[in-house]
């Protein structure tokens, strides 16, 4: 079932999508990877305040290639989510309500989703250069010495994603699985 959702979102939000939706997704969402995810930790660790606020906000995966003339952003496929697991439960006990990338999330992940009310969406990898079409502004605000990975502001519009695993668990890449090998 196609669901369209504003950017960013509530529990009663959360609630309303199961694994398998299709969802599009507009509004501000800020990307993160490996190396934003780590400092956000280490400042978290340290008490200082994060760059960008995540409660009810969600996290994109992403690191864009250099925008081409024109262009508000270059590729925007989503990188492994797995390499943020390590601070992912962090985050959602702070508010973060989705995030988006691609493979499979850690057991401790999906337990802290289920705790704080959460969504994985999936992005459909090697497509970056489609998706980048339905971001609209993309703006630096944080951490800008790391290059690509620094942390953005997006406005997307009609960004399509899939839930894999839902605020219950419910996951996607093990019930299609299962109904493959039926």
């Amino acid at each position: 079932m196609d669901k369209h959702i504003s950017v960013p979102f509530t529990n009663e939000v959360v609630k309303e999508l199961h694994a398998g939706d299709y969802v599009y997704l507009t509004g501000t969402i800020y990307t993160a990877r490996d190396a934003a995810h780590k400092r956000m930790y280490e400042a978290i660790g340290r008490g200082e305040t994060l760059p960008i606020d995540v409660n009810n906000n969600v996290i994109y995966y992403l690191g864009p290639t250099p925008a081409r003339e024109g262009q508000v952003i270059g590729s925007a496929g989503p990188t492994t989510s797995s390499r943020m697991d390590k601070y992912t439960p962090t985050l959602l006990d702070m508010g973060l309500k989705g995030m988006i990338g691609k493979g499979k999330r850690t057991p401790q992940v999906i337990e802290a989703m289920k705790k704080n009310t959460a969504v994985y969406f999936a992005a459909v990898g090697g497509a970056g250069a489609l998706l980048s079409k339905c971001i609209k502004s993309a703006e630096v605000i944080a951490y800008d010495d790391l290059g690509t990975e620094a942390i953005r502001r997006l406005t997307v519009e009609d960004l399509p994603v899939i839930v894999v695993i839902d605020c219950e668990g419910n996951n996607l890449y093990e019930t299609a699985t299962k109904e493959y090998e039926r």
